[in-house]
């Protein structure tokens, strides 16, 4: 199973590869590079740390664009194409075709995402920055860790709606995923019960993405690192989280007929 869960993770990589998703580094630099210039002439005091806010931030952005976009039609695309119908006739099982998609989308990112990191720092290093490179790589790793389930996401929704939908409805969970704190805090201001339990309900169910989000810590909280419990705790959150979702495709994939 782990032989074919890995073939499986392979195929998905390089094709994404050969999609030319990796030209999205080379624009990541040009933005950095753009910015790296530009900034000195409208901010000339805070430029440090807007361009450390700018290149986490664009740094979140590119990741998350391709992890929806292909993500949502990773298992999509298989089955409007009926493509599908030859994957299911092979020895290998619909959970595995899930994990396997998953996992090699998830290589994907950790390639963008470590390449990413390794070109701001060299601009950082270049521009004589003052940024905490520990803060940032943790920061990247959590970056990893929200885009991996944002994945999770992408790919139950790919399974039982159409392209579009699934895109739509994976674009708003992260942004509901990123206010969900907020969003129980309205409920208590709103002084309305069903206004509250709504918004509890949505706590519980939608995922809590600020806990996998360290851009400020690297931006803003120069040498000092977040407590390593609670980034544990955090990580296994996301893990975990991600895990559910999978199962919870896995179960709609092999409930649907072909």
């Amino acid at each position: 199973m782990t032989t074919r869960i890995f073939v499986l993770a392979k195929n998905v990589f390089q094709e994404v590869i050969r999609d030319r998703i990796l030209y999205i580094i080379g624009f990541y630099a040009l933005i950095l590079a753009a910015a790296f210039g530009i900034l000195p002439q409208f901010a000339a005091a805070t430029e440090d740390k807007i361009f450390l806010d700018f290149g986490m931030a664009a740094m979140n952005a590119i990741g998350l664009i391709v992890t929806i976009f292909v993500g949502t039609g990773l298992v999509n695309k298989e089955i409007e194409k009926r493509t599908v119908l030859v994957l299911i006739a092979k020895p290998v099982s619909r959970s595995e075709i899930i994990v396997g998609k998953y996992l090699g989308l998830s290589a994907v990112l950790a390639v963008l995402i470590a390449t990413m990191t390794v070109i701001y720092l060299l601009f950082l290093q270049f521009g004589k920055v003052a940024h905490p490179t520990a803060s940032i790589l943790i920061a990247a790793i959590f970056l990893f860790l929200q885009l991996s389930l944002i994945t999770a996401v992408a790919i139950t929704f790919g399974v039982f709606t159409a392209s579009l939908l699934a895109t739509v409805l994976t674009f708003a969970v992260y942004l509901m995923g990123n206010i969900t704190q907020d969003l129980v805090q309205l409920g208590r201001l709103s002084r309305n019960l069903g206004i509250e339990r709504l918004t509890q309900a949505l706590f519980l169910i939608l995922p809590d993405l600020s806990r996998l989000d360290l851009k400020n810590d690297a931006v803003y909280g120069l040498q000092a690192l977040p407590d390593t419990t609670a980034l544990i705790i955090n990580a296994g959150y996301g893990l975990l989280y991600s895990v559910m979702l999978l199962a919870i495709a896995i179960v709609i994939f092999s409930q649907r007929e072909f």
